[in-house]
């Protein structure tokens, strides 16, 4: 099978590996789409970050080099023998968060904080490739409603979900930052009712996507002087603050931004991937301000299939292009890099016709089946959108 395989900084490699069979708990499956997500993007462009190099990640007992790719879905091709409630043929998204299932934090249901914390496709092999074999727990059955271009957006989309839950009870929330997650963090707000969403960027296309998306506000950062952003997002939650600010950047100035704009009293959620920031802690006191960091995702997959599946909410217009995985460097991760339009590219790996998926150490039930060919498969156009403008 052909794999978007990471060797180091500016090496990712389009290359031939074997697939690799199911083990007991396990599922192989065909991938239908990837997306690229801004961490993908860092650890092509200065990592590794979270890529395991020197020694195995814990969960997936692999190092690199690594197929990347953790926004993804798929058919099911084969499972394990101790795999029950999936079979081949069954859709799938997957939800890429490993799992010990026994540490504390996995114990009370956080498992997105589990001590051996990671994700397929950045801790071990991933779907930017023809065929991924992932564990089963990560495999959520699709209705026919739930079309494939909408369940490769369900990982991005969680991390909305998640963080909005982070947030709390709001009637005012501003998005600093309209990358993918941030505007689908605009999306699911206005989803749930909350009445008043202010989105900040630094660009004219994305600021009217989010309007777009629901954002009942707008507010252009470009020509923003030091500490005036934050100034025009409070102005335009009514002079008193949004109740919550998502920082959905992972910068400085977009942390001062959210702070700014927050009401006393109010959260901000720390979404984006940044280094070091700092903050005046006596204005944090004084204003009761309270600042929380939102990780992953956690029960968020059953939401999203219902939001999709029967009551019709669409993620598809954060996506602005389609690629095959031979164009993953050149039209995925450089052109994100460069600039330009593009907001959310989905690869389409396009398996070969009819491969034959390898045995699996131990003999599969009656449900594994031979690999088959994947079903056909058209994306909707995509609405055209800014640059990228942030990092998640």
């Amino acid at each position: 099978m052909k794999a978007a395989v990471w060797y180091g900084a500016r090496d990712v490699r389009v290359t031939e590996r074997e697939v690799t069979p199911p083990g007991p708990d396990e599922v192989l499956l065909s991938v239908a789409y990837c997306g690229i997500c801004g961490s993908d993007l860092h650890e092509y462009a200065d990592g590794p970050h979270s890529v395991p190099v020197g020694k195995a990640h814990p969960a997936s007992g692999v190092r690199a080099p690594l197929v990347l790719g953790h926004e993804f879905c798929g058919t099911v091709t084969a499972v394990g023998p101790a795999v029950r409630g999936l079979a081949a043929g069954d859709r799938v998204a997957v939800e890429p968060h490993y799992r010990c299932g026994a540490c504390p934090r996995c114990l009370a249901g956080e498992y997105n904080i589990c001590r051996h914390f990671g994700f397929a496709g950045l801790m071990g092999h991933g779907g930017l490739a023809e065929y991924a074999t992932v564990p089963a727990y990560m495999a959520h059955r699709l209705p026919d409603e739930v079309p494939f271009e909408q369940a490769a957006l369900f990982e991005p989309a969680s991390v909305a979900l998640h963080a909005l839950r982070r947030g709390g009870d709001a009637d005012s929330v501003a998005v600093v930052g309209l990358g993918p997650v941030g505007l689908l963090t605009v999306l699911l707000a206005a989803r749930r009712g909350i009445r008043r969403i202010v989105a900040s960027d630094i660009d004219p296309a994305r600021l009217g996507l989010a309007a777009r998306l629901g954002a009942t506000e707008v507010v252009d950062a470009r020509d923003a002087g030091e500490g005036d952003a934050g100034l025009r997002v409070r102005a335009a939650c009514g002079g008193e603050g949004a109740d919550v600010a998502f920082e959905v950047v992972g910068s400085q100035a977009a942390l001062d931004t959210c702070l700014a704009a927050t009401r006393r009293g109010g959260r901000t959620v720390l979404v984006g991937l940044g280094r070091r920031v700092s903050f005046d802690s006596s204005a944090l006191v004084d204003n009761e301000h309270s600042i929380v960091a939102s990780v992953g995702y956690r029960d968020t997959y059953p939401e999203l299939i219902r939001l999709v599946g029967t009551e019709g909410l669409d993620l598809r217009p954060v996506v602005t292009s389609v690629i095959g995985l031979d164009d993953v460097v050149r039209a995925g991760f450089s052109s994100l890099l460069d600039g330009g339009d593009q907001i959310k590219i989905l690869v389409s790996p396009s398996p070969s016709p009819s491969p034959s998926a390898p045995a699996p150490d131990s003999a599969p039930d009656s449900d594994s089946a031979p690999v088959p060919a994947p079903e056909a498969r058209t994306p909707a156009a995509p609405a055209p959108a800014g640059r990228r403008g942030d990092s998640r």
